[in-house]
């Protein structure tokens, strides 16, 4: 289904594209957060992605554009066009998304593209992991003992010291890794930011459905690639394992009280029950 382009969208592609013509149609994507389009204009396609009107912890449409824009020369990330207060406009990568049997496939490559995005320069956007954690518990409405006590077991125990500061993608999932050209893109990068390496192993493990095999076959790679003591790599990744499965459960808990959507709400009981 399509939709006409919102107004403040339309000004943003006038401005970026002066010379177009239509008024082209807007078709949205499928995704959690619901705030991603299709713009289809002339003969050019492009990927518009709304600032959310709740407000998501660290998800700013400026931040990513300043990022994007930062990243821009590794050829890592898709092109921006430009931003307003309400949009971030974006290269559309033609492609199809992986699933967790194809993930498994495609590992090397993966562990290639990865580690490439870890040896870029630091961005400036440190993800502070306790802070984003004491946000979704302020934000949420539905709150217990049990995800206070949790939080206040982390925050007792601190943040693990970095292994490797980097910049981390944060969202690398079947539905974020894209088949584009012969190569392997990635793509959604709202949650991106300067974290430890392996925090975004740990997170890669945790949202791609990863045997406990492939698991290690991922960190054994990656420390091959990168030089690194395999064992010390996997007792570092673990220590994120808490923290990552707290964050989770925020999120979807926050994301099914802003939407009302009763599939998150199942997600959020699910995760609160495995943590």
């Amino acid at each position: 289904m399509t939709y006409s382009i919102d107004p403040s969208l339309q000004q943003l592609i006038v401005r970026q594209f002066p010379a177009a013509q239509a008024a082209g149609c807007f078709s949205p994507l499928a995704g959690l957060t619901g705030l991603t389009g299709k713009v289809t204009l002339d003969r050019q396609v492009m990927l518009a992605r709304r600032q959310a009107l709740q407000p998501i912890p660290f998800v700013s449409r400026r931040r990513e554009y300043r990022l994007l824009k930062q990243l821009a020369a590794s050829g890592l990330v898709p092109q921006v066009y430009g931003h307003n207060q309400h949009w971030l406009l974006l290269e559309w990568l033609p492609g199809e998304v992986l699933d967790a049997a194809q993930i498994a496939q495609h590992l090397p490559e993966l562990v290639t593209v990865v580690s490439e995005l870890h040896h870029q320069p630091l961005t400036g956007y440190r993800l502070p992991m306790l802070a984003l954690l004491r946000c979704y518990w302020q934000q949420c409405r539905q709150r217990n003992i049990h995800w206070l006590r949790a939080l206040r077991r982390l925050e007792r125990r601190g943040e693990p010291l970095p292994l490797r500061l980097a910049p981390l993608h944060m969202d690398i999932h079947g539905g974020n890794i894209l088949q584009c050209g012969g190569r392997l893109r990635l793509i959604d990068w709202e949650y991106a930011g300067d974290g430890d390496i392996a925090l975004e192993l740990a997170a890669m493990i945790g949202a791609s459905g990863l045997s406990a095999a492939q698991s290690r076959r991922l960190l054994l790679d990656y420390a091959r690639h990168n030089q690194l003591d395999a064992a010390r790599l996997a007792r570092q990744v673990a220590r994120w394992h808490p923290w990552l499965r707290l964050l989770m459960a925020s999120w979807y808990q926050l994301r099914a009280e802003q939407s009302g959507e009763q599939p998150l709400r199942q997600l959020a009981a699910a995760a609160w029950l495995a943590l």
